[in-house]
């Protein structure tokens, strides 16, 4: 074959430095389409959502782009650019770690559904009980310590 074919579907959750709820609607829908540029950087943003401590991010990334990197480069220009354009959240930050589990094509409307949904699914369940929820669905191991 003399081409490469990929889509690497990804549905990514993240969460802001100790969970505190500092994505606010002041600041969400700029920071989400921040991040989308961002995610556009190394594929295709197909969506972002969250709660006021966490981001989730369902995207489709170039196979010249690890994961990790696009990861990286997302929450250290994010964070940067929070400080810069709201300076009443100077302290903002990520936490260090993220979940990546990838999903097929034929289940990425459920996924964006999902997304589309935070605010009300978290009034039922918070965001540490929801991510031990993906670890277990995706067969993850992990040690409660760093959760």
């Amino acid at each position: 074959m003399s081409q490469s074919f990929t889509n690497l579907l990804y549905h990514i959750i993240f969460s802001t430095k100790d969970r505190r709820p500092l994505i606010t609607s002041v600041y969400e829908p700029r920071l989400y389409e921040y991040i989308g540029g961002i995610i556009n950087g190394g594929g295709i943003s197909l969506g972002i959502n969250g709660a006021d401590d966490h981001v989730h991010v369902v995207a489709k990334l170039r196979p010249d782009r690890a994961l990790s990197d696009v990861l990286r480069d997302l929450k250290c220009n994010a964070s940067g650019w929070m400080h810069d354009v709201f300076l009443e959240v100077r302290d903002f930050s990520w936490q260090r770690g993220y979940g990546a589990f990838t999903v097929s094509q034929s289940h990425v409307e459920e996924v964006r559904r999902y997304l589309q949904r935070q605010k009300e699914h978290h009034q039922r369940i918070s965001f540490r009980d929801e991510f031990v929820q993906f670890l277990k669905a995706n067969g993850i191991e992990y040690d409660e310590r760093y959760l």
